[in-house]
């Protein structure tokens, strides 16, 4: 586990990063650092953070892993603006929630540091550094991103900080991780943002639990969202398509007015859900 951890970008996963090793990795000293003094003055306020600092070379000088956490067209920029000022051996990682770009930025990067692609799958549709919570990472998921070129032992470094937050680990390669988020996390925030892009004001009248439950992550911040989107959108297309032939399965159904047929449709999709 490091001795001096960096995190940079206080957000809800940056705040919730610093507050979760606070709780469960205790002896650790965290720097923050970010382009504006607000969200650390705030997070050394809630604890996620020992000290902060605006100066990019003082923030990485001593830490043993660094932690990139802002949206993911930054994350390339922040990798080559520290790797000169990193000692040797430091591990440098990120949250990023897509991994082709960053690591084949991360694999180039500059100086003694290595690179290990991650993308913890927890968060919420709240931002900012006073949603931060040291639980937040508990029994979700952690995709681990190494390449063939990628050292091994930074790798184990990475799988070990996340399993110290109480994460599940996983590996995949770049492109792969890619692929799968494409349907079981970014699709999902795409239809939940047309669910609600379809309503009018009569029906959200009489809106229920069920359609909040639904539409929860269509409240997430666009920005953020824009950029996920953009940086994966071939494999995001795909998804769409095979949802569009799904859907369209559905509207045949009911158009032939087959209701046994439209039950065993719905049957094998809610046995599934339910074996999970």
């Amino acid at each position: 586990m490091p001795r001096h951890l960096t995190i940079i970008g206080l957000g809800l996963l940056g705040g919730s990063i610093g507050l979760g090793v606070r709780k469960f990795i205790s002896d650790c000293k965290i720097m923050g650092c970010a382009h504006r003094p607000d969200s650390l003055i705030h997070a050394q306020q809630l604890g996620a953070v020992d000290e902060w600092t605006l100066d990019i070379p003082q923030a990485v000088r001593e830490a043993d892993l660094v932690i990139l956490c802002m949206p993911v067209g930054q994350i390339p920029i922040w990798i080559d603006k520290i790797g000169p000022h990193l000692k040797p051996g430091t591990v440098v990682t990120d949250v990023g929630s897509t991994k082709a770009s960053i690591c084949e930025t991360g694999a180039k990067m500059s100086g003694p540091g290595v690179f290990v692609g991650s993308h913890p799958m927890a968060g919420g549709e709240k931002t900012g550094v006073a949603c931060a919570r040291a639980d937040l990472f508990l029994g979700t998921t952690c995709v681990v991103t190494p390449t063939p070129s990628t050292d091994p032992s930074a790798v184990d470094r990475v799988e070990a900080f996340w399993t110290g937050l109480g994460m599940r680990v996983v590996r995949h390669d770049p492109k792969t991780h890619d692929r799968l988020v494409a349907w079981i996390s970014h699709l999902p925030h795409a239809v939940a943002a047309a669910v609600v892009g379809v309503q009018t004001e009569a029906s959200l009248d009489l809106r229920g639990k069920g359609w909040t439950d639904t539409t929860r992550i269509a409240a997430g911040d666009a920005k953020l969202w824009r950029d996920i989107f953009m940086e994966n959108r071939e494999n995001l297309i795909d998804a769409i398509g095979q949802l569009n032939a799904e859907l369209s399965e559905l509207v045949q159904l009911l158009r032939s007015g087959n209701a046994n047929a439209v039950q065993d449709w719905l049957s094998r999709r809610a046995q599934r859900r339910t074996g999970l």
